[in-house]
């Protein structure tokens, strides 16, 4: 394009008759209109190669400083694709090239814990973390029937995405039944079993109900309290257990623990237990009598079906049971913490926490998001100077996990005993609870407990709030 402008622009410039002879005839057409018919082609000529040379210039004028024009073309130089040792996929056979090795709860898997140390051995790079914690989650294939569930649980997984974002860990989830026979609360089982296999790394999955919301984000799980037991659950002993030797002194109640949330170690006896544990379930050719049974221990228990909560108490509750060692009932925090007990105290723990940041200068320093662990570890020793430390119903730090149980927001099929409104209001309440302290690191936070917009934080807050 450059050359044909530079053509054009000199044939302009230097016509046959010359720039000269060119002016002067323009001159005289315009005094006299009368020109030979010669120097009228010449003159029509020229303003012809004038009109095209001006049309290339402007067009490659535009072209060139288009702000809708892509830019050139970066090199790019071929190479090849790495082998697959260098991408990882080589080296020596695995459980993974086991037939035997499956994902479905049908086939039983043996030697898992040499199979795993095998593969951590072989993959160092992949398991060196601490903490090597999977959440798993998930909600049903179909959309939901409540008209703003889907909302719900975009709000929710959001939620868990942002906590483990924030402390390093992984987050599996789920929306496919991956054994159809057992579904509703059974489905995480099957979800739970080949998530361990497909993830060697993880030393620990954690299974969190869709409707649990993490609302405290600086909180880590205490690992190093549940060594030598497997399975972690919220739950109370003395509701399990019984407080005496005396059968007739064990309480019964299938709500001695809630099986919503649970942390389970990747190991044979996990495996094991949970062949165990769905053995109550839909694909046992006893499952009906289970069900019997189930109820007629559990006065409380007000359906005749085998469920997984009760089918788990009723496993540790045994004097016989052999998983009642590795099981650890966990009652010191919000491991699961029930909603209406919580959310109305939401707002006088944000007042609390205000108040002490407020006395804490170096709380109040922003902070890139990258470094939320050191600062969750500085507000974790602040709270407990401050008499903050304790959770639970008598303390004021917050509550680790708020679980909505009986709210049901994706099918809507709430317990008798709920308002929509107090679920709906309670659950936006949580949501919106645990996003400000996502939030802050952005500089926003929610208007109100209950509204979805935001407005800006100011410098300084909140010491720079309480002086406005």
């Amino acid at each position: 394009m450059h050359a044909t402008l530079t053509l054009l622009l000199r044939h302009h410039q230097h016509p046959d008759t010359g720039n000269a002879a060119s002016d002067t005839a323009a001159i005289h057409l315009h005094r006299h209109r009368r020109v030979g018919s010669g120097m009228a082609r010449s003159l029509l000529g020229d303003a012809v190669l004038f009109c095209a040379g001006a049309t290339v210039a402007t067009v490659l004028l535009l072209t060139l400083t288009s702000p809708f024009t892509p830019p050139p073309a970066a090199h790019v130089k071929d190479e090849p694709l790495p082998s697959s040792s260098a991408r990882g996929g080589g080296g020596g056979r695995t459980f993974y090239d086991d037939p035997e090795v499956t994902y479905t709860m049908d086939r039983p898997i043996t030697r898992w814990d040499k199979k795993r140390a095998d593969w951590l051995r072989a993959h160092q790079d992949l398991s060196s973390a601490d903490e090597r914690i999977l959440m798993v989650s998930g909600s049903q294939p179909t959309p939901c029937r409540a008209p703003a569930g889907d909302h719900l649980l975009t709000r929710l997984l959001k939620n868990k995405a942002d906590y483990c974002r924030l402390n390093g860990l992984h987050l599996l989830y789920n929306t496919a039944l991956l054994r159809p026979s057992m579904d509703r609360y059974w489905a995480k089982i099957p979800l739970v079993r080949a998530a361990m296999v497909a993830h060697p790394e993880a030393e620990w999955v954690w299974w969190v109900d869709s409707d649990a919301v993490l609302t405290d984000m600086d909180f880590r799980l205490p690992l190093p309290r549940y060594a030598g037991r497997n399975l972690v659950v919220h739950g109370w002993p003395s509701l399990v257990y019984g407080d005496g030797s005396d059968d007739k002194d064990r309480a019964r109640t299938w709500t001695g623990l809630n099986a919503g949330v649970f942390l389970i170690r990747n190991c044979q006896w996990s495996l094991d237990f949970m062949a165990a544990w769905a053995a109550m379930g839909p694909d046992s050719p006893d499952y009906q009598r289970w069900g019997a049974v189930l109820t007629a221990t559990f006065k409380d228990k007000v359906f005749n079906e085998s469920d997984d909560q009760s089918a788990l108490v009723y496993m540790l509750m045994q004097k016989d049971s052999p998983w009642r060692e590795k099981v650890f009932l966990e009652d010191s925090f919000y491991f699961e913490g029930y909603w209406l007990e919580i959310v109305p105290r939401l707002g006088n723990i944000t007042q609390r926490y205000e108040d002490m940041e407020r006395r804490a200068p170096e709380l109040r320093r922003g902070h890139a998001v990258r470094e939320h662990a050191e600062r969750a570890a500085a507000r974790n020793a602040a709270l407990v100077g401050a008499g903050l430390g304790r959770s639970g119903v008598e303390g004021w730090r917050r509550p680790f996990i708020t679980h909505f149980t009986g709210c049901q927001p994706c099918s809507g099929d709430r317990n008798r005993h709920y308002t929509g409104d107090s679920c709906d209001d309670g659950m936006r309440r949580a949501l919106n609870f645990a996003d400000d302290q996502v939030l802050r690191s952005y500089g926003f936070r929610h208007a109100d407990p209950l509204s979805d917009d935001v407005r800006p934080l100011p410098f300084d807050y909140p010491a720079a709030a309480a002086r406005q």
